[in-house]
């Protein structure tokens, strides 16, 4: 059955970060690339509003371009955007890696290649041509060690791999193309492969709400500082990276302000970390205390044990310890950074 442009359009706008119009055009590379990264972290999808008339075409000639396409076409062209969208993904996929299973043995030696080459791997198998998966994996675990521990190991394996499966780029074979696969089984691997991907980072994430939410908060910040000379630039970066939050505002019945972020937190936060219980047992409190109880037993306990009126041996080192914990419970209870 032929694609229409106009169901194509419809989906894109319904549902395009998720890649609806990808599925329905028997993309389903791009489809899963789009359900990992939201549309390409929304650049993608964005630039996708000219490019599905080409899509909906291609959709509706994969077998016609099979038999049309010349003998000595041995390779696709080679796209910058394709590169740089391989490099972007196998970094996204390390860094998620980083987040969810660096504790696992190996990792830098095996898994967080691995990770890597898969996100090169998927964007090099959009549209209709792929790249040799065993040669990208190879790079990925070839490279890895020689960037062994760092954080920033994820940027130089991704360009090595980029590099690997732009060399060795082809067409998809005709059986291989993923307009001609029935719907089910495709579903099915779809899902696997989403799970597979968000299952590590979502224990991660829920493992340790009140760290990540912390981090968030101040990658945030930290990224809409850079913009201070445009403010204008800043607000629209405010407005777009803090588009989770206002959804989760939505719901929770409040406003985009102070208040209703706290209703969030009282949803998400409900268990404290260990660091905050050991931070209550400092101060002498109970996990239901409010910011006026942690207040003002922190100032009780500081007085008693500030250097200047304790000349106990184990004073100062006390006192360090009841300020880290009053931080990091005041951290708790005030998390909102920006607006």
């Amino acid at each position: 059955m032929a694609k229409s442009v106009m169901v194509a359009y419809a989906l894109w706008a319904a549902g395009g970060p998720l890649g609806l119009h990808h599925l329905y055009l028997g993309r389903d590379s791009h489809a899963l690339l789009w359900m990992l990264t939201l549309g390409g972290f929304g650049f993608g999808w964005a630039r996708e509003f000219l490019r599905i008339p080409a899509y909906v075409g291609e959709a509706n000639q994969d077998a016609e371009k099979e038999r049309k396409r010349p003998p000595n076409m041995a390779l696709p062209p080679v796209g910058p955007v394709r590169f740089a969208g391989q490099v972007c993904v196998g970094i996204y996929f390390g860094t998620v890696a980083l987040i969810g299973l660096n504790s696992l043995d190996f990792f830098y030696l095996i898994v967080l290649p691995l990770c890597v080459g898969a996100g090169v791997h998927l964007v090099s198998s959009v549209g209709q041509q792929t790249s040799d998966l065993q040669k990208t994996i190879t790079t990925c675990l070839i490279t890895s060690p020689l960037f062994y521990g760092s954080t920033l190991s994820p940027l130089p394996i991704s360009l090595a791999a980029s590099v690997t499966a732009a060399q060795h780029r082809k067409f998809k074979p005709p059986h291989r193309l993923e307009s001609k696969q029935e719907l089910g089984p495709r579903l099915f691997r779809l899902g696997l492969a989403w799970l597979a991907f968000s299952a590590p980072l979502g224990y991660c994430i829920f493992h340790n709400t009140t760290a990540t939410l912390y981090y968030l908060s101040d990658c945030v910040a930290a990224l809409l500082d850079i913009f201070w000379f445009l403010p204008w630039l800043r607000s629209v970066v405010e407005y777009i990276l803090l588009m989770p939050y206002r959804i989760l505002c939505v719901f929770t019945g409040g406003g985009y302000y102070e208040e209703a972020w706290r209703k969030v937190l009282e949803i998400l936060l409900r268990e404290y970390t260990e660091k905050e219980k050991e931070a209550l047992q400092v101060l002498s409190l109970q996990p239901e205390a409010s910011l006026e109880a942690i207040t003002h037993s922190y100032r009780e306990l500081a007085k008693t044990w500030h250097p200047d009126h304790n000349p106990g041996k184990d004073a100062e080192a006390m006192f360090v310890k009841i300020h880290e914990a009053y931080e990091i419970l005041l951290r708790r209870h005030k998390p909102h950074r920006f607006r």
